[in-house]
Order: structure tokens, then sequence, then C-alpha cells
């Protein structure tokens, strides 16, 4: 079978290997054995361990799945863009540009 080939940058796979090092410390914090992470994400083993190496051929679902199944941690995947800052800048630049009303016929 064909290996998946992702385009992710180099930056973007140390935050993925960063998350996953998180999810993994947090499981070991709250002394969860990886066998009940994944029955209760309903996942398999070697899917979690996927996740907690950062893989980036993991669903998102699955991430969420193992966040939900650590204690409600998924609720942390709304800070996902949260806080937009560039879209913000963008935005405001769009209004800042001076349009004229169009005129009227008498």
């Amino acid at each position: 079978m064909k290996k998946a080939v992702y385009n992710i940058l180099p930056e973007t796979e140390d935050i993925l290997k960063t998350m996953g090092e998180q999810i993994k410390l947090a499981r070991l914090r709250r002394d969860l054995p990886v066998e009940l992470v994944a029955e209760r994400a309903g996942i398999s083993r070697s899917s979690l361990w996927k996740v907690e190496s950062g893989s980036p051929a993991v669903a998102i679902g699955i991430y969420a799945a193992v966040l939900h199944a650590l204690g409600g941690m998924d609720k942390d995947m709304l800070l996902v863009a949260k806080d937009d800052e560039m879209g913000r800048q963008m935005q405001d630049l769009n209004l800042l540009t001076k349009k004229r009303a169009t005129r009227r016929k008498k």
C-alpha cells in the first residue's frame, strides 16, 4: 500500500510533535494506560501511539476523541484560531480604505 504524502512545513510538524507529547504527558499525569484511553476514545492502541507521536496522518476527529477520553480536554480545541490576529489586521485594512458613495442622479 502506498504511503500518503502530506505537504506539511517543518514548523507545523514540530507543532504536531509537541502536541502529541503534551497529550502523552496528560495521559501519564492521569496515570491512564494506553489501552484504557484507546478504548474510551474508540480507537486502536496504535492510533493512540500515532496521536502521541504527533502524526499528521491522524484525523483531527481522533485527536478530539483522545482529548475527550482524557477528561473533557477536547474543549481546548475551541482555542484553535480563536484570536486570528493576521485576519483581523487584514479586515481592518479593508475597512480603512476610503470609498465614495455613489452619485445620485437628479
